[in-house]
């Protein structure tokens, strides 16, 4: 069992229902409206924690409503809250969701409590580093704190993944210490500069990244799959064909299914593809449910689907 750390966000997600995301200037109806449980951190936490790893998470809520009932959802999934704190002026995190009639998204992220984590709280959460296998974090939370725990993880001889999203320009330093960015097409391009369509699009993506430092890169092409890129290989992993609902937690279902099945000890070609594969086997049954942490499929699910591996 993969042991899994996660620095990262947690959000009330508002989601609505629309025909089509609305343009500039333009008002439209909604067809519906939930509140449902989300943030990139917690997805990929309970993504990994429903697909076999023990899981930990080191984040930060409000002292509010939504705080009390977003911990709980991570307690029902028996991931370590210890390190999930408390701020006294922020709120907890929010997201604004539009998801149209083929299931893609447009988010608005308002942080609140996410970025406010400061040195001394990832002072206190060392030793829920120094017990991962797995380091994973993302942009939702300050880059100055996830720089600091992923150079002690790699004091401590641990793997770190990085999803770069939101995407914006990141510090070369982080870059050294990550040994997989998982970007998607859209924040590869950002990331890099180079337009991300096809194969041989993303393995020059992928050779930016390496250059400076990265171990593996594994950029999400969507229904196309994903390309895995390594120093002398870049290869296809294709997706399995599903109707999308719901995209939203596609990717943090992805990230999370990856780190359970990751051969940490020894990270190669072979074993990475067969990382991913696992992982795009959970984000294709994620996308044919709603809402971000309801659509995140268990382990007896997913071998209910695709069989034992």
């Amino acid at each position: 069992m993969n042991k899994v750390c996660v620095l990262g966000s947690i959000n009330m997600d508002l989601v609505v229902k629309v025909n089509e995301i609305p343009r500039i200037g333009e008002t439209i109806l909604s067809k519906s409206f939930e509140k449902i449980a989300g943030g990139k951190g917690a997805n990929q936490a309970i993504a990994a924690r429903r697909c076999g790893a023990e899981v930990s998470m080191i984040a930060k809520i409000g002292k509010d409503e939504n705080g009390k009932i977003l911990k709980s959802k991570l307690e029902e999934d028996k991931i370590s809250t210890e390190c999930v704190f408390e701020d006294e002026k922020e709120a907890t995190g929010m997201a604004f969701i539009m998801v149209n009639e083929s299931g893609n998204n447009s988010i608005v992220v308002v942080s609140g409590s996410n970025m406010a984590i400061n040195e001394e709280e990832i002072d206190t959460s060392i030793q829920k580093i120094k017990e991962a296998d797995i380091v994973i974090a993302q942009f939702e939370t300050a880059e100055e704190m996830t720089l600091k725990v992923f150079k002690k993880a790699k004091e401590l001889g641990k793997v770190t993944i990085l999803n770069p999203a939101p995407a914006k320009k990141i510090n070369d330093e982080l870059l050294k210490v990550t040994d997989i960015i998982v970007p998607n097409e859209t924040e590869a391009e950002v990331l890099t500069g180079v337009t991300v369509n096809n194969l041989d699009e993303a393995n020059e993506a992928g050779k930016v990244f390496l250059e400076k430092g990265v171990k593996f890169v594994v950029i999400t092409l969507g229904s196309k799959g994903a390309a895995v890129i390594g120093k002398d290989f870049c290869e296809l992993v294709p997706a399995y064909k599903v109707k999308a609902i719901d995209t939203t937690a596609a990717g943090d279902s992805f990230i999370g299914g990856l780190s359970s099945k990751l051969d940490f000890k020894n990270i190669n070609k072979e074993n990475l593809i067969d990382a991913v594969s696992f992982g795009n086997k959970v984000s294709s049954i994620a996308v044919q449910r709603k809402g971000a942490q309801p659509s995140i499929p268990y382990l007896k699910e997913v071998k209910e689907v695709y069989g034992d591996y």
